[in-house]
């Protein structure tokens, strides 16, 4: 599968919010919720152009224009008097071999989400996110008592965005549409079609705002903690020599050098460069989230922890301004290596590779460091406040 193209879908009217602007354009610290949408998809690895899909009185209005002029927009459309007729238009005018469904009022989506989504949609041809139930689940008997109570554990409550080859989610959304039924949403209508829709696990801060209390909750997340502007943190990780492990820096292996010694991966350059966010957010070092006696940890990947706990600094209301590594060695030379490590820490936090910084010094021979004993690193990060992406 080649082309990708993500869908917006923002024609609802949002009859449960009152107030006289629809609330994908209400604002949120200096940005609309759809602009939020819209950004966080366009700046994903993969998608090759977003299509917005509009209410029709807005096209050709001041509104439409604006959302057409945003990076990586390549076309608006107006949409139809459901949701899963909108989808249908916005599908239609997508050029693309797969595409990813998204709701515009969820303007908390992280890359992570977008990149699991897309995978598993390569993989399996349509793909949904979903949370577990974590309530008890009644069914209504209609007269205002229970009915019965349902099994919640194979249930799950499901998320945007949603992918699909778009020639299935064609085929299913026209059938819904010529048999009179209105799915709500993406993975329904595919089901309905027999298409397998695979679950990818989702992400609880992919909130969608749909009430006062929703608008408020995401104005309290995005509004700048402690009085706003930005933060420093640091963070600092020395592990010895030793084990059978691949040597590991920045999530970059150096497989002819000895590894060191650690629960997870040892990797001391993320190991530090995820504290040091933690710390400018205010938030627990890496032993509170990731306990070094946890089971379930040994031998971790210490990119994944690191894309957990960007995703933690965001949702607290912090935006990753840069991140600047310094690691303390005799050996390996790590030159050849640091434009591809650059771009592996760049891609564990979801930032750009310009935002980070990699050197290194040797000890002069000097202490355990400088007898080749170990390796360490410091990590120093900015954090501003913005709340979560973009």
């Amino acid at each position: 599968m080649g082309r990708v193209a993500a869908v917006v879908v923002a024609a609802g009217r949002g009859s449960r919010l009152p107030g006289a602007v629809p609330k994908q354009f209400l604002e949120l610290r200096g940005a609309t919720v759809l602009e939020r949408s819209v950004a966080v998809l366009a700046g994903s690895d993969g998608i090759d152009g977003v299509v917005v899909v509009l209410a029709p009185e807005e096209i050709g209005g001041a509104r439409a224009r604006a959302v057409a002029d945003l990076p990586g927009v390549r076309a608006v459309v107006a949409g139809g008097s459901s949701r899963m007729r909108s989808v249908l238009a916005g599908v239609e005018a997508a050029d693309a071999d797969l595409v990813l469904v998204h709701d515009a009022a969820r303007p908390f989506v992280s890359r992570a989400l977008v990149a699991a989504v897309l995978e598993a949609t390569r993989a399996f041809g349509a793909a949904v996110p979903v949370l577990p139930v974590g309530d008890t689940v009644k069914r209504d008997d209609g007269r205002g008592f229970v009915e019965r109570t349902l099994d919640r554990r194979p249930l799950r409550l499901a998320q945007t965005p949603q992918g699909a080859r778009r020639d299935l989610l064609l085929r299913a959304l026209a059938g819904a549409a010529a048999e009179g039924i209105e799915a709500t949403d993406d993975a329904e209508a595919l089901e309905r079609a027999g298409v397998p829709v695979a679950l990818v696990a989702g992400d609880p801060a992919n909130v969608k705002i749909t009430t006062p209390e929703d608008l408020a909750a995401a104005e309290r997340r995005v509004r700048p903690p402690g009085g706003g502007g930005m933060r420093i943190g640091h963070g600092y990780d020395v592990h010895r020599f030793g084990g059978d492990r691949v040597l590991r820096l920045g999530g970059v292996e150096f497989p002819e050098e000895r590894g060191l010694d650690g629960h997870s991966d040892a990797d001391v350059v993320l190991h530090a460069a995820m504290d040091a966010l933690l710390g400018a957010a205010g938030l627990p070092d890496i032993g509170h989230h990731f306990p070094p006696h946890d089971p379930a940890l040994a031998g971790a990947d210490s990119s994944a922890l690191a894309r957990e706990v960007a995703r933690l600094v965001r949702s607290g209301g912090w935006e990753i301004g840069n991140l600047d590594v310094t690691l303390l060695a005799e050996a390996p030379r790590v030159g050849p290596r640091r434009e591809a490590m650059r771009e592996a820490i760049a891609a564990a936090f979801q930032v750009d590779p310009s935002r980070v910084g990699v050197k290194a010094t040797t000890l002069e021979g000097l202490g355990s460091l400088g007898r080749s004993e170990g390796i360490a690193c410091h990590a120093v990060a900015l954090v501003t406040a913005g709340g979560g992406e973009p």
